[in-house]
C-alpha cells in the first residue's frame, strides 16, 4: 500500500490525496484552496498519470474538499465517484456557485485560467457519481477489489469517513469529523477497533477549548446577545456560510424562541443560502440528523428570504440578518450589510464560524469595538467599528483531544496528519508520538508518498 499527499500547500485547503492498493488507485476529495487563484487552487493533479485512477471519494461538500473535482474527473475519465446523496445534491449546487464566482474573478483579478470548468461540465460530470449511504458495503477496483464503507462523519450533513480493506489490512479516512452533536447533524459514528492505516484531520489542533465549555452554553450566551441587541432596539448581523451554517444557524435560533431566550423577530437570509436550506430540507428525514422534519424554509416562522436578484435585504431595526459570506469577502452581502451597522453602538457583529485573519471578517474580529477595518480593498480609509463585536464558537470540527483519543483507541501502525496548518499537526505528532509510542505518525509533505 502507498499514501500520497496531493495538498499543493502545506495547510488547510486544496485536500486530495491517493491511496494505492496494488494496481487499484483510490483518491480522496478533490478540493481547492480557498487563498489561492487560477490553477494554484488545484491539488498536484499533475502527479497522477492520466486515466490511471480507478476510483474517487468525496467525503463532502466544502470546496476544499470538491472544488476541484471536475477538473480530476476530467483527468480521470473511467473513475468510479461515490459520494453520499446530501453531498450529491449540495456538491452539485456548490460547483455551480463556484463557476459564476470564478467567472467573476476572471474580470476582477485578471486570471486566465478561470473558470476551471464550466456549468455544462459540471452538469456533465454529476451525470457519472453515484452514491452510497453510511453503511452500505461496495467495492471498488479492475484488478484487485476494494471493500469500502462510509460511515457517519458528523461534521455538515452527508459528511462521512471512508473505511478502505485490501487484503487483511485497513485504512481509515476522517475526512472533517465532529464527535459532538449540533444543532442539524448528530455525532460521527466512526468504526471502533484496530485500524493498519489512520488519516486524520487536525484542524484544531492549534489550540485547545476551555473545558468549561458546552454546546448548548455557548448557544444561549448568543441568543442573551441576541435578546440584548433587539431590546435595544438594535440589529443583529451574522455572517454565515451558506451551506452548513446557515441551516445550523436557524435551527439554533429555533430552539432559542422555543426557550423564549430570544423573541420571535424576523429573521433574514438570501443568495445561495436559500438553495442550500432548500437541499438541506430534502434531507429533513435522513438519518443522522436532529430535528428530524423540520423543514428550514418551510417551518421557520418569521424566515424573510432575500428576492433573487436583489443584492441586499432592506435595513430593519431589531432584526436578524443571517448573510453571507461567512467570511465577509468584498463584493458579499454581509459585507455590503455591515456597513450599515458597523457605525452604531445599538447594533451587534457576530461570528458564528471560521473567518481567516486576511478576509475583512478575520480582520474586523481582530480590530473589535473601538477599532477600524477597511471591508473593502477599492477604498483606502477604514471604517469605525462602534457595534458590539463577538464570536461564538459553533465549529463543526472536533477539538484536538477528541480526535486524538479516536486516533489512540483504533491503535494504527501509522497515523497520517493531514488537514491542518503547521501549528496545528505539530501539536498532533508530537500528541500522539507520545500517547502511541509503537506507531509511526506521519506529516506528509506536498506531493510526498509514504509507503505503508
Amino acid at each position: 500500500m502507498r499514501f500520497q499527499n496531493l495538498a499543493r500547500f502545506p495547510d488547510i485547503g486544496s485536500n486530495s490525496y491517493l491511496m494505492e492498493f496494488g494496481d487499484t488507485r483510490v483518491v480522496l476529495d478533490a478540493g481547492t484552496h480557498p487563498k489561492h487563484t487560477g490553477t494554484e487552487t488545484l491539488p498536484l493533479f499533475e502527479l497522477l498519470e492520466p486515466d490511471s485512477v480507478d476510483a474517487i471519494f468525496v467525503s463532502h461538500p466544502h470546496l476544499d474538499h470538491i472544488g476541484g473535482l471536475p477538473v480530476l474527473m476530467q483527468q480521470q475519465i473511467t473513475a468510479a465517484v461515490a459520494m453520499t446523496e446530501p453531498t450529491r445534491e449540495s456538491g452539485s449546487a456548490l460547483l455551480h456557485n463556484s463557476v459564476n464566482v470564478m467567472k467573476a474573478q476572471k474580470q476582477e483579478l485578471n486570471e486566465p485560467a478561470y473558470p476551471l470548468y464550466t456549468h455544462s461540465k459540471v452538469d456533465e460530470m454529476e451525470r457519472l457519481w453515484f452514491t452510497r449511504s453510511p453503511g452500505e458495503v461496495f467495492s471498488i477496483g479492475h484488478k484487485e477489489r476494494i471493500e469500502c464503507e462510509f460511515f457517519r462523519a458528523g461534521h455538515v450533513l452527508g459528511a462521512v469517513g471512508v473505511r478502505m480493506e485490501w487484503r487483511g489490512k485497513s485504512v481509515f479516512y476522517t475526512g472533517d469529523v465532529h464527535f459532538e452533536n449540533q444543532t442539524m447533524t448528530q455525532a460521527a459514528d466512526f468504526p471502533e477497533g484496530k485500524v493498519d492505516t489512520l488519516i486524520i484531520e487536525t484542524t484544531r489542533g492549534e489550540h485547545p477549548r476551555s473545558p468549561e465549555y458546552s454546546r448548548e452554553g455557548e448557544k444561549r450566551r448568543l441568543g442573551e446577545a441576541i435578546a440584548e441587541t433587539i431590546a435595544r432596539n438594535g440589529t443583529v448581523l451574522i455572517p454565515v456560510f451558506a451551506f452548513g451554517k446557515t441551516q445550523e444557524l436557524l435551527l439554533m435560533l429555533h430552539e432559542l424562541r422555543e426557550e423564549e431566550v430570544i423573541p420571535f423577530v424576523p429573521v433574514h437570509i438570501g443568495g445561495l443560502s436559500t438553495k442550500m436550506s432548500q437541499i438541506a430540507d430534502r434531507f429533513a428525514d435522513i438519518e443522522g440528523r436532529n430535528h428530524r422534519s423540520f423543514e428550514v424554509l418551510k417551518d421557520f416562522e418569521e424566515l424573510k428570504i432575500l428576492p433573487r436578484g436583489h443584492r441586499e435585504p432592506e435595513f430593519h431595526r431589531g432584526h436578524i440578518y443571517a448573510l453571507s459570506s461567512g467570511m465577509m469577502s468584498e463584493h458579499t452581502v454581509s459585507n455590503r450589510f455591515a456597513r450599515r451597522i458597523l457605525a452604531s453602538e445599538e447594533h451587534s457583529l457576530f461570528f458564528v464560524g471560521y473567518a481567516d485573519e486576511l478576509t475583512p471578517g478575520g480582520k474586523l474580529l481582530e480590530a473589535g469595538k473601538g477599532g477600524s477595518v477597511q471591508l473593502d480593498s477599492h477604498h483606502e480609509h477604514e471604517t469605525p467599528i462602534h457595534c458590539e463585536v463577538d464570536r461564538f464558537d459553533f465549529s463543526g470540527h472536533s477539538p484536538r483531544d477528541q480526535i486524538a483519543d479516536y486516533a489512540v483507541r483504533c491503535d494504527p501502525e501509522t497515523v497520517i496528519l493531514v488537514h491542518g496548518d503547521t501549528p496545528a499537526r505539530a501539536w498532533f505528532l508530537e500528541e500522539l508520538q507520545r500517547r502511541l509510542p509503537d506507531s509511526r505518525i506521519i506529516i506528509p509533505e506536498p506531493g510526498e508518498s509514504v509507503e505503508l
